[in-house]
């Protein structure tokens, strides 16, 4: 999956993830009546279409800036494991359940947002980060024209993770993976 096809599947998962938080909201959020609008003709409407959609975000807005602080609490999120094979995910009271497959996109989109964000994850293990390990996992390599060698390894809570190592990495991942 290249960059742009990575970016357009996030883009599509945070999109997704926005209506099951705003739709919901922008329910709730009264229409401008007719007599209240401002007037368009023909010729206004065909030159500048304003979507639903556009119009119920821009009144929360007015409606958010309207409010006094104390009633902007943002949204928090819930995890919950009913069952072995699910998690329920809540945020703003709408919640989802997710299975297997669901999660493994999740991760996915999660995983790709986060390689482009800063800070980087720190260089050393954390005190009490908590993991689990795949004993002997499912590999895959590949030469890269540049001399470079791509590791992918099938972690059972990760899925497949991509690794790309110089020549002078291999070595030195041989060196300590033989080291006595």
């Amino acid at each position: 999956m290249n960059l742009h096809e990575q970016l357009g599947a996030l883009e599509m998962g945070v999109d997704q993830l926005i209506q099951a938080v705003v739709a919901p909201q922008a329910e709730n959020i009264p229409e401008t009546s007719a007599e209240t609008a401002a007037p368009h003709g023909p010729a206004d409407q065909a030159a500048t279409p304003e979507p639903v959609a556009q119009d119920a975000v821009a009144e929360a807005q007015v409606l958010a800036k309207d409010e006094a602080p104390a009633a902007q609490v943002q949204p928090t999120l819930e995890i919950n494991r009913p069952a072995q094979n699910e998690i329920t995910m809540t945020i703003g009271g709408q919640t989802v359940a997710l299975r297997a497959e669901q999660i493994g996109q999740l991760i996915e989109e999660l995983s790709n947002a986060r390689a482009s964000m800063t800070p980087e994850p720190p260089p050393g293990i954390p005190p009490g980060w908590r993991f689990v390990s795949t004993k002997n996992p499912v590999m895959a390599v590949q030469k890269q024209s540049n001399g470079d060698r791509l590791l992918v390894m099938r972690h059972t809570g990760h899925g497949w993770v991509p690794f790309t190592f110089s020549p002078d990495m291999v070595i030195q991942l041989y060196m300590l993976l033989t080291k006595g």
